[in-house]
């Protein structure tokens, strides 16, 4: 189901930790990595007017222009040989493509040619924007039609697979995903299913224990009512073992939750790390 792991980097704090994913999970599947490095043109091409009235600048649009691409340059150049060294440490089958474009359209292309992609929660503007998603991330998210892997700083091994499950045809797609995951690893999954109604809860916990009857995996059903996100996001929290969390891009209310916000954002945004998100 994976054989091909894309990790677009940036040089952010979140690089070495997504570097620890990759080589985890390529030994686990064994799947050649991808690094994947964005030279961000917005800021090689931006436009300095001589005549804007919020800037004047010392040098021309031109000089700008080509020293920032050399500044960028040597970023990317630095962040590649370092990928490089810790994977070829690791004995890990990579390849590298450097571009210039928009991150997130870079990322949604490269994607296409790639079963994973592995990206930090944030990047590397962090320190002005701890709170929220890493505006790539949200863009991405909602464009991506991979599976897209979630980290934060610290890499951690999954010891439990945890699904929110509410039937959507994106939450079956997501629950195949969590299956495997579970059986490749060896690790219990936790179906949950957060409905006020009981019957609503049987119904697709039901549906989601035949799916999983094939499987040679350990799995448990979960009925939960509330608020779905604040569910979801405290079993990630509390539990005892370091989990994966998987959930589905949208629920049976796309248009909604496109409009003002889904479970998944905020699973996205405040569950423990790392989260698989699918389609």
């Amino acid at each position: 189901m994976i054989k091909s792991i894309l990790t677009p980097l940036d040089g952010s704090i979140y690089s070495d930790s997504i570097l620890k994913y990759a080589v985890y999970l390529s030994r686990k599947f064994n799947a050649p990595v991808r690094i994947l490095n964005i030279i961000d043109i917005r800021l090689t091409d931006l436009a300095l007017s001589p005549a804007s009235d919020s800037f004047v600048p010392l040098i021309s649009s031109a000089e700008f222009q080509t020293e920032s691409r050399k500044i960028l340059k040597e970023k990317s150049d630095r962040i590649i040989s370092k990928a490089s060294t810790i994977l070829k440490k690791d004995c890990i089958d990579f390849e590298v493509e450097s571009v210039t474009g928009l991150p997130d359209d870079e990322i949604c292309k490269f994607a296409m040619q790639n079963d994973l992609v592995i990206m930090g929660i944030r990047g590397e503007y962090e320190k002005w924007n701890e709170r929220f998603l890493g505006a790539t991330i949200e863009s991405v998210s909602r464009q991506i039609n991979k599976p897209l892997l979630l980290v934060d700083k610290t890499f951690r091994k999954f010891e439990g697979v945890l699904i929110g499950y509410d039937g959507s045809v994106h939450a079956n797609n997501a629950l195949q995903i969590a299956a495997f995951m579970a059986e490749t690893f060896e690790i219990q999954l936790q179906v949950m299913a957060v409905f006020n109604s009981e019957e609503d809860r049987k119904a697709v916990l039901f549906e989601a224990e035949k799916y999983l009857a094939p499987y040679d995996l350990k799995f448990k059903l979960r009925h939960e009512s509330g608020h779905a996100s604040d569910i979801i996001i405290t079993a990630s929290k509390d539990s005892p073992m370091d989990q994966l969390t998987v959930i589905g891009s949208y629920g049976h209310s796309r248009l909604r939750e496109a409009i003002i916000g889904s479970t998944t954002v905020e699973v996205m945004r405040s569950a423990a790390k790392p989260v698989l998100i699918t389609k």
